[in-house]
């Protein structure tokens, strides 16, 4: 879905990490504050939280992803309003709204939207969603 060009702000991104990835999304996105403040961004209850009272981000928050910010990035996604999703699961716990996020990661692929799930493949889709701004 990011094939479009334009401004910065016209670009949507959506950053979520389990418990135990939080630390490493806040580490990934002090790296990236720089890039970052120049989307749209959306985030799931708890990490969107950290993320704005941490590094000062201007970060839509959702509801908490077993309370339905899981569902709401879905929503999101299905009607082509979300152009990228940063999501950090941690695979060695877990969760007790799997199907959630299953259901998430389904509808990301399903309508093509740019989906990292790790740190190594969100700096390289960070760095495409910058080229294509040009």
């Amino acid at each position: 879905m990011v094939a479009k060009r334009g401004n910065a702000e016209d670009y949507t991104m959506a950053l979520v990490a389990h418990d135990g990835k939080k630390p490493a999304m806040l580490e990934w996105a002090r790296r990236n504050r720089e890039a970052l403040v120049q989307f749209k961004l959306y985030g799931t209850g708890t990490t969107g939280g950290l993320l704005h009272k941490e590094l000062h981000l201007d970060i839509t928050r959702l509801l908490s992803g077993p309370l339905g910010g899981d569902a709401q990035l879905g929503a999101l996604i299905a009607e082509g309003k979300l152009d990228c999703l940063i999501f950090f699961i941690d695979p060695l716990s877990s969760q007790p709204h799997d199907v959630d996020v299953k259901s998430l990661t389904r509808l990301a692929v399903l309508h093509d939207t740019a989906l990292a799930m790790n740190e190594e493949t969100a700096d390289a889709i960070l760095a495409h969603m910058q080229r294509k701004q040009l």
